[in-house]
């Protein structure tokens, strides 16, 4: 059994380390230009030519849960693609959400303003049910999301493109868009990017939310339309928003985000890869294709997850 890796923005070794500590069986090596054929496949942002020159690959796994930019390539007909599920990310994902909504919820933000000014000041403490939390995208990452904002007694919704039933969340799918936007005041995004999802973060759908609603996305920077959310948070409808992603990485120097005092931004920071934990479930997938059993994060190539 062959295995190539073919990673970019990666240090191979500690992942070649990994990969063979936890397949002995296996030949792994670094991918080049007219490597011998593999079996199978570990890869983030490869080039065209990895796949051209792989076509015989049985299966590539993506060392991440978002697999958009791999749909822009030529894949080979037969080569099956997987992405990564949690594998640490999820935790990840929930703590970041929960902060980010508590933040704002608790107007910390606005306490540290004060504080920097050594001003000792209080607010009117706001009540959770006045701050309903909508989730878009309810897979792995999502669910996570939702169960831990639960946690913290906010009422919580959920929208996925096909219905979903969640303890504690109420669960609105496809065509009930306008009504989960409705009946949000914080809208959190974690779908994956497709043709269907690309700019849904829009002026008509932001401006559904109820005013003073906030925004946390984590999810692509190619949901949000940036100049909609500009002119909601400057006509007063939106309050604020979380940033983790955004359409050009790094955010540009110029980009008004980084100057705007209702946007927080995070450098793609929000769930990380945890290689350990990334290495063991691509192991134990690779084993269980060898036996012929069957394992989930297929990606269906029509719908883009």
């Amino acid at each position: 059994m062959r295995i190539s890796f073919c990673c970019a923005d990666a240090k191979p070794e500690p992942w070649l380390d990994g990969l063979r500590a936890a397949l002995p069986q296996a030949d792994i090596s670094l991918w080049a230009s007219g490597s011998a054929p593999a079996d199978y496949a570990v890869v983030w942002a490869p080039p065209q030519q990895f796949f051209d020159e792989q076509a015989q690959l049985k299966a590539a796994f993506n060392i991440g849960a978002g697999v958009d930019a791999l749909l822009k390539l030529r894949l080979p007909p037969t080569t099956r693609l997987v992405r990564l599920e949690d594998a640490g990310m999820s935790v990840q994902m929930a703590e970041y959400v929960c902060h980010a909504l508590i933040r704002h919820f608790r107007e910390f933000d606005a306490y540290e303003a004060d504080t920097r000014e050594a001003q000792w000041s209080f607010r009117k403490p706001r009540l959770r049910a006045d701050w309903p939390v909508g989730i878009m995208g309810l897979g792995v990452l999502g669910e996570r999301v939702a169960r831990a904002v639960a946690g913290f007694e906010f009422p919580v919704l959920g929208w996925s493109r096909r219905q979903h039933a969640i303890e504690g969340v109420r669960c609105f799918a496809g065509a009930q868009l306008d009504d989960f936007l409705a009946a949000s005041k914080v809208l959190v995004c974690l779908l994956p990017l497709t043709p269907d999802t690309r700019d849904i973060l829009n002026r008509r759908n932001l401006s559904k939310l109820q005013p003073g609603g906030y925004v946390i996305n984590v999810a692509r920077g190619a949901h949000l339309v940036d100049e909609d959310l500009l002119a909601l948070l400057a006509s007063g409808h939106l309050a604020g928003a979380t940033l983790d992603v955004f359409r050009s990485e790094p955010l540009p120097a110029e980009h008004a985000f980084w100057r705007h005092p209702n946007i927080t931004i995070t450098p793609h920071t929000s769930a990380r890869t945890l290689r350990d934990e990334t290495i063991a479930q691509i192991a134990g997938k690779i084993m269980a294709l060898e036996q012929d059993k069957p394992i989930a994060g297929i990606v269906d190539l029509q719908r883009g997850y």
